[in-house]
């Protein structure tokens, strides 16, 4: 799992994956693969076991309901197996199976009318991703800001899913919304400023 570190005006968001979620992106499981494109299934048995508990996560980071989440799962493998013969090895396998899933949930958000605000609809000010901005720092508790998290209009938590969890920068997550790089900053910066007020300004023991 991919990890930036936010810093928000309180403290310093410091979430580490857990081992199910350290995944080795580098690793085409070429082998693997093949069994799987050829029908074999205990090998598909065992590309899911490799890969869906970071998966699940993924889509529960981003739709913020279990049964959604479960169900952008299995959806997401049937996807993964129909379309396992496009798969060139020009990336991990990891990598791609986390694209269908990524873009399996925008998908959803979107029937379910995800907004996200251009940054010009909105006169607001500008926006910072300097750390330097943020002067107290702290490691905040897991659940709480877990909480917090899921607590961010979809937007917000989209983007800042993407950006913070997943890895991406502002131009793919643009790229993958179909807005300008200019709104995925502003979004992730709202996010982060949401996130200062849900938590309070309170401070937390990190885990």
């Amino acid at each position: 799992m991919y990890f930036r570190q936010c810093n928000l005006s309180q403290g310093v968001l410091s979430i580490n994956a857990s081992k199910s979620e350290r995944l080795d992106y580098g690793s085409t499981h070429k082998e693997l693969v093949q069994a799987c494109a050829a029908g074999d299934r205990k090998a598909q048995f065992e590309l899911y076991r490799l890969y869906s508990q970071a998966m699940y996560n993924i889509c529960l980071r981003m739709l913020n309901d279990q049964e959604d989440a479960e169900d952008l799962l299995q959806q997401s493998f049937i996807d993964v197996f129909l379309k396992l013969d496009s798969f060139r090895f020009e990336s991990s396998i990891g990598a791609w199976i986390k694209r269908i899933v990524v873009n399996n949930c925008i998908n959803f958000l979107k029937k379910r009318r995800l907004t996200i605000q251009s940054l010009d609809d909105e006169r607001m000010g500008g926006f910072s991703e300097n750390p330097d901005d943020d002067l107290h720092e702290s490691h905040l508790g897991v659940k709480e800001v877990k909480n917090a998290i899921s607590q961010l209009p979809d937007g917000y938590r989209v983007v800042f899913t993407l950006y913070m969890f997943e890895g991406y920068d502002h131009k793919e997550i643009a790229d993958i919304l179909n807005i300008t790089e200019a709104t995925s900053k502003s979004q992730y910066s709202r996010a982060k400023k949401k996130l200062r007020e849900l938590l309070g300004g309170r401070k937390y023991a990190g885990a």
